[in-house]
């Protein structure tokens, strides 16, 4: 699929689902070259190009990011699915951790936002897949069913590749 600069229809509905999706899959690659994947809940959900998430400093995760910051960034929103693909930095700002912290963060550090461990994950995204559909899911499968007996691929959405580093 050719990656294109992304038009502003493409850039909202990218910013609709990465606002309805809670959590994402951030894959990392470790020490001996394994693609490690973990659930992390998305924490600032008006996309401006990065995406936040707070993280424990030392981990295994942190350290992965610190050797290779390239990580990859799935979500589902209900509506679509996403696949980010950018770079990672360990962000351990205080106004930042302040503007983002909320009882699902303060459920992980036991001494809440003054804990030493608290640090942000930054990821700059430099490209984005989206699939997208607003037919409601019993359709959806409806198609999926239909196109399985009757061979071919159902017709149930929109995807898109862009390129947003431009």
């Amino acid at each position: 699929m050719t990656t294109t600069t992304p038009t502003d229809e493409e850039r909202a509905t990218l910013a609709k689902l990465l606002k309805k999706a809670r959590i994402a899959l951030i894959t990392t690659v470790s020490a001996d070259n394994q693609l490690v994947s973990r659930p992390m809940a998305v924490k600032d959900r008006e996309f401006d190009g990065d995406l936040w998430f707070f993280t424990e400093d030392p981990s295994h995760k942190t350290d992965e990011v610190r050797t290779n910051p390239e990580v990859n960034v799935a979500l589902e929103s209900g509506s679509g699915w996403v696949s980010i693909a950018g770079v990672a930095e360990i962000v351990k700002d205080a106004a930042r951790i302040d503007d983002l912290w909320d009882t699902g963060a303060e459920a992980w550090f036991e001494h809440g936002r003054d804990d030493p461990k608290v640090a942000l994950l930054k990821v700059t995204a430099r490209t984005a897949e989206y699939w997208s559909t607003d037919e409601p899911k019993p359709l959806v499968l409806f198609k999926y069913a239909k196109a399985a007996v009757t061979g071919g691929q159902p017709k149930v959405g929109e995807s898109h590749t862009v390129d947003l580093e431009s």
